[in-house]
């Protein structure tokens, strides 16, 4: 099929150039590295019942309000530190969600501990291969999958918080597990030709 150079995935809005740049170089490129990682992983817990372009704009904040994503210093943050964050304006103020961070860092720690990294344990749950979907409109797109079902137990389980399913497909797609880029998008054969560079698997269903 040819696709259209144009042509990207049916949610994105073209007119913010931020969001156009995000879809064309970052969703969906598989992360093979905990840092990012983590950050992905912070950034969809802090979108939880908001959209992903209110915490897209804010994600130098979140950069500089969480240590660039250093999980070990994030982990050693203090009720003191979760307090000076809630007045924090270039972040989301939300209690709840700050205080998640923090202990999600720690719960990061511990996984890396058992597994030797967390990339490690979290591209088991898709057998290390990328599942790439057949998405043709945008009513096609799912909000959660089985694997995001079973993912977001095993988290939970661990300790994490903000990690329901809805949230845990969003950073499966982002990070690259999960292609969903739309069958007439530009970029999915793009990162799909990157797969064998990558040394992965992947499998179209």
């Amino acid at each position: 099929m040819t696709v259209d150079s144009t042509c990207r995935c049916p949610w994105l809005d073209s007119t913010k150039v931020d969001y156009v740049k995000y879809h064309d170089e970052e969703w969906g490129v598989p992360v093979l590295e905990d840092t990012k990682m983590f950050e992905y992983l912070v950034l969809e817990s802090a979108q939880a019942g908001l959209s992903w372009y209110t915490i897209l704009k804010r994600r130098d904040g979140y950069r500089k309000a969480f240590s660039n994503f250093d999980v070990a210093k994030v982990a050693e943050y203090t009720l003191a530190d979760e307090e000076r964050l809630v007045l924090d304006p270039r972040i989301i103020r939300h209690k709840g969600k700050i205080s998640a961070t923090v202990n999600n860092a720690k719960c990061f720690l511990a996984i890396q501990e058992e597994f030797g990294s967390f990339n490690k344990y979290i591209w088991a749950f898709v057998d290390n291969t990328v599942q790439v979907s057949s998405i043709s409109q945008l009513a096609d797109y799912p909000a959660t999958s089985s694997i995001s079902d079973t993912l977001s137990k095993d988290l939970k389980k661990r300790g994490f918080k903000f990690v329901g399913s809805t949230t845990i497909y969003a950073h499966l797609q982002a990070s690259g597990l999960i292609n969903d880029h739309s069958n007439n998008c530009k970029r999915k054969q793009e990162i799909i030709n990157s797969y064998q560079t990558l040394g992965l698997k992947w499998f179209q269903h």
